[in-house]
């Protein structure tokens, strides 16, 4: 992250950005439509601004929400551009008379613990037709399917699954996502790096982590 890009934390904080939620390194937000009409309408103003602005969102537009993200791919990281986007859309959110819902938001990844990264890599983009796109990392081209990533192992193991879910959420639903979890049947595993993510387990040992961007090197909470 640049010095002078805005941190997490100062994007959270930020009144301007109340509609937004950030979640696995982008701005995200959802809003509530009604009907396809209505979400086509507020998905073609905010192509007319983002052109106007030369920033372009991700528009996932279905019958009752249109659903946004933004980061800035030059750079790979959220910048002064992902702001003032974002609060050209919420403007004209409010213009349109929709509801924003970012708690709907998050974002799914799938990790696989392996005992040699570069070795399983290539299967998995074959198989899956996704790209290496980081180190130990793979995404679907169309950016519509989970990203899959390689979390190393020290050790061989047979006690637990290699598989595990990452879901994303807004910080500010994590706990409430967490206490469904286990008032559901499943059990925390650990908590101990709590609020960057809870690791939980069904009750067959299927372990998913709740994330979020709290807690983490660059959240930028102490620079307030």
């Amino acid at each position: 992250m640049a010095p002078d890009d805005p941190t997490p934390h100062a994007l959270t904080a930020d009144p301007d950005l109340a509609d937004w939620r950030v979640v696995l390194g982008r701005l995200h937000t959802r809003y509530l439509t009604g009907d396809f009409a209505a979400g086509a309408r507020l998905a073609g103003r905010i192509a007319e601004v983002a052109d106007e602005l030369g920033h372009h969102p991700d528009v996932d537009l279905r019958y009752p929400h249109v659903t946004i993200s933004t980061v800035s791919h030059d750079v790979g990281r959220l910048t002064d551009r992902d702001r003032e986007l974002a609060v050209a859309i919420s403007r004209i959110a409010g213009e349109a008379g929709v509801s924003a819902a970012p708690d709907q938001v998050s974002v799914l990844e799938i990790a696989l613990d392996v005992m040699d990264a570069p070795a399983a890599a290539p299967f998995w983009a074959a198989v899956l037709g996704y790209d290496e796109v980081g180190e130990h990392e793979l995404a679907d081209p169309g950016g519509r399917l989970a990203p899959l990533w390689f979390q190393q192992m020290e050790a061989p193991r047979t006690e637990r699954g290699r598989f595990h879910l990452d879901v994303n959420v807004p910080h500010d639903i994590a706990r409430e996502r967490v206490d469904a979890a286990l008032a559901a049947g499943g059990r925390l595993v650990t908590d101990e790096h709590a609020p960057s993510w809870w690791v939980l387990a069904d009750g067959e040992g299927n372990e998913a982590c709740v994330c979020t961007w709290q807690g983490r090197e660059d959240s930028g909470e102490t620079a307030v």
